[in-house]
């Protein structure tokens, strides 16, 4: 018995930026008959790109949701970005999705994030189909992008499609499994099995090829064409399904996404061939062990927030994937992250920034939720009293930082929320106040991702921002052992303030911090007096040294000292050493000590070179290199922190968008004296 749940496509748009995927998701409605007109990215009015920043800048910025039907299926299309620094969208994509579709551009051919994308989706064994876009530009050549992508992604790349005709001449395809021709006059299709003289002789001989290899996914059905028995349509199609679903054949399709050339053809490809919820393995879920959860409408109701989007009139929109069971409107469950119980008051069908109210949904949909009270990306909905959790997506962990602050003070309050919100909607975002240097800093994976955030804040909350660039947390040390004494005397009437410490100041090994002993003899200073010795030393340490750093790795014994009976008290101690620190600061002067980073940068083999050398003129020290597979290595290094504030940007340019960067705080050094 068919279920809705068999007929549901999680399909993902995946691929470089500019390969036109928010066009063919464009095209896909206007087949699909929910809009009467294809929007445009350049002109702002496509149903996915909802941002104003997206509009702006005519590139999406945003995981963006479109949910229709397509004859008896119901498509859940994903559209993430194709910028390198909104990554995380697309890994967010190829996990909820059931089937990616790579876009690739026709005249460009494979580009760096195609290649990073498809390795995602590999570890993850999602099913991919490509579909070579753009056939009606000038210099689109498929055979040339067909060589590439087989080049890059191997032997099980195999094409389902031929063009009829490229560039300005480009006018259908090729269907070769049914070898018919498939033509496109002012936006209406016609079916032939009349195939052009000039494709014809082409066509058989790919038809041969694709038969040859699909034969060999079924024993059964090489055996039969071994023994010379035709071979029908669907017994080939069944047989290509199964191969694309083990992850050992990958369609390749072609088409125009601006002219709605193909379009229909991919979405039913998409619906015959890619699996249903219900047929992908199960998700693995945390509970009182690690457990499988598999796609079935009649199980416990398991939902997953894949991401959260603010809406200007409906507040935050919730995007869940039913992982199991059946949703209805008004249900309860609960967020395993908060413990608290959440009202699914309003399911909603999403198509962009439009939504329908439905009743309910099944297990395998992608559906939007309203009015939740605390609810964020990563959050699991459970039953009440059940204890499994979705284990959250792993993102990269920012790299690029910038330094941020309200211009007002009435803001600040209301900055802190809007922070908190803006990562509560996109978690690869990172959000840290810095103690030593007083700095708000927002960090997310490039110079573009943290700008686009931050003028999504200013417009969202109304807060003018100031800017400047992240200071680096230089902090000192003394350079030599030293015995000082610090005299703290006052009086003006009354009890007067009267404290003497004698202190011997040490450095110590790097990272030991601050260590406070007490050697003194016959009660030189009262016990009780003897801690503000040690605090009044630590707080002076905050202060910082000669160049204004806090000091660290110091050891302070206090060997002897003079009270007063009556004008001692704590505040005299907590001055004595203080006042001994800055004296020992001014006999042997201090170190300046600079944060160093561990890093680790993953890039072709080729560009092995090229970054040790740019690590070298950051004064980096290069401490080995693994190989990373796919012809790849890391090259691993500790490097100065001040030396890698601009890296992210300047890897990006360097290695085209080829390099990776991991980055994580190591140790302090001394810092070079500049010349």
């Amino acid at each position: 018995m068919t279920t809705e749940t068999d007929l549901i496509r999680n399909i993902a748009l995946v691929g470089h930026q500019g390969n036109g995927k928010t066009t063919l998701a464009e095209a896909m409605l206007f087949r699909a008959g929910v809009v009467t007109r294809p929007g445009r990215v350049e002109s702002g009015n496509t149903v996915l790109d909802t941002q104003p920043e997206e509009h702006d800048r005519t590139q999406s910025l945003t995981l963006g949701l479109a949910s229709f039907s397509w004859g008896d299926y119901r498509i859940n299309l994903l559209d993430p970005p194709g910028y390198a620094d909104f990554v995380g969208d697309a890994m967010t994509a190829l996990r909820v999705a059931d089937v990616a579709v790579f876009v690739i551009d026709g005249v460009s051919g494979l580009q760096v994030n195609d290649e990073l994308l498809w390795q995602v989706a590999g570890e993850r064994s999602i099913p991919r189909i490509l579909f070579v876009n753009k056939m009606d530009k000038e210099r689109a050549s498929f055979d040339v992008v067909l060589a590439g992508i087989r080049d890059h992604f191997g032997s099980g790349v195999e094409p389902v499609d031929l063009p009829v005709g490229e560039a300005s001449a480009f006018t259908g395809v090729a269907d070769l499994l049914t070898e018919h021709v498939i033509l496109y006059d002012s936006g209406s299709a016609n079916t032939s099995d009349e195939l052009p003289a000039d494709i014809a002789d082409r066509e058989h001989e790919q038809h041969e090829h694709l038969v040859e290899d699909v034969v060999e996914i079924e024993d059964d059905l090489l055996s039969k064409y071994l023994d010379g028995e035709d071979i029908s349509v669907a017994e080939l199609e069944h047989a290509l399904r199964a191969g694309f679903a083990a992850g050992s054949l990958w369609p390749v399709l072609c088409g125009s996404a601006v002219d709605a050339i193909a379009v229909d053809r991919l979405l039913d490809f998409v619906c015959r061939i890619a699996p249903a919820p219900s047929e992908v393995p199960g998700i693995e879920v945390v509970g009182d062990g690690v457990a499988e959860v598999r796609c079935d409408p009649s199980g416990d109701p398991l939902a997953y927030v894949f991401k959260t989007q603010t809406d200007e009139y409906v507040g935050q929109v919730a995007l869940l994937t039913i992982l199991s069971g059946t949703v209805h409107a008004d249900d309860i469950l609960v967020n395993q992250r908060t413990g608290a119980k959440e009202r699914l008051h309003n399911l909603l069908r999403v198509l962009g920034s439009k939504h329908t109210a439905i009743d309910t949904a099944e297990a395998g949909d992608i559906v939007g939720a309203i009015k939740l009270t605390d609810v964020s990306t990563g959050d699991t909905l459970a039953p009440i009293g059940s204890s499994l959790t979705v284990p959250p997506i792993v993102h990269r962990r920012p790299v690029y930082g910038i330094a941020v602050a309200a211009e007002s003070a009435g803001d600040e309050d209301k900055l802190a929320t809007a922070l908190a919100e803006l990562v509560s909607d996109d978690p690869t975002l990172e959000v840290t106040r810095d103690s030593e240097t007083h700095q708000t800093v927002v960090r997310g994976a490039g110079d573009v991702h943290v700008q686009v955030a931050l003028t999504r804040l200013k417009r969202r909350y109304g807060i003018t921002l100031q800017t400047e660039p992240v200071k680096i947390a230089y902090r000192e040390t003394l350079l030599g052992t030293v015995e000082t004494e610090g005299r703290h005397k006052k009086q003006s009437g009354g009890h007067g303030q009267f404290g003497v410490a004698t202190v011997r100041f040490e450095p110590l090994p790097r990272d030991e911090g601050y260590e406070f002993v007490d050697e003194t003899r016959g009660g030189v200073i009262p016990k009780s007096l003897i801690p503000a010795v040690g605090k009044g030393i630590a707080e002076s340490m905050g202060r910082g040294g000669r160049h204004g750093f806090p000091l660290v790795d110091l050891r302070a014994t206090v060997l002897d000292g003079k009270h007063h009976s009556v004008d001692s008290d704590d505040f005299s101690f907590r001055m004595a050493g203080a006042l001994a620190l800055r004296a020992a600061i001014d006999k042997v002067g201090t170190l300046v000590l600079e944060p160093v980073d561990h890093v680790e940068v993953t890039v072709p083999s080729a560009l092995q070179g090229d970054v040790m050398a740019d690590l070298g003129r950051r004064r980096g020290q290069i401490e080995g290199t693994e190989p990373a597979g796919d012809g790849e290595i890391t090259v691993i290094a500790s490097v100065p922190t001040s030396e890698v504030t601009d890296y992210p940007v300047a890897l990006r340019s360097m290695t085209h968008g080829r390099g990776r960067l991991a980055l994580s705080f190591k140790c302090y050094q001394e810092r070079p004296e500049p010349r």
